[in-house]
């Protein structure tokens, strides 16, 4: 390739290009409409998530309100952040103890109703 070529393809790709720079015969497409958002999720991602959220909420229907409630806030489900048997056994007005227990009945139903859940995990 001449140099003269290399030198005007350099100049090119130094100077800003705008988004709105229409591409093709027809002003219907613009240079943006081809540039991939890497902050916007997949569609397939976001069905996917939808779905274990659904998912998620069916299989803590089987719980009893309380149970479901410990859970949700030990792991943060539906919730900012996740809290410690302490903080959940003051919003009980039980022991930490008696959260744990209620944590570890809770998971061991859980796992006997798990089956839609293992379909999101990665193999």
């Amino acid at each position: 390739m001449p140099e003269d070529k290399v030198r005007k393809v350099l100049k090119i790709a130094k100077e800003p290009i705008s988004m709105e720079t229409p591409i093709g015969d027809d002003d219907d497409s613009h240079l943006g409409d081809f540039i991939e958002d890497g902050t916007m999720l997949l569609p397939i991602d976001m069905a996917t998530g939808e779905g274990l959220i659904e998912a998620t909420r069916n299989v803590l229907g089987g719980l009893t309100a309380r149970e479901a409630k410990v859970l949700r806030m030990r792991f943060g489900i539906d919730m900012n952040t996740d809290h410690t048997l302490e903080e959940v056994g003051k919003q009980f007005d039980v022991t930490r103890e008696r959260i744990r227990q209620i944590e570890a009945k809770a998971l061991r139903k859980l796992r006997h109703r798990s089956e839609p859940l293992r379909s999101f995990l990665d193999e």
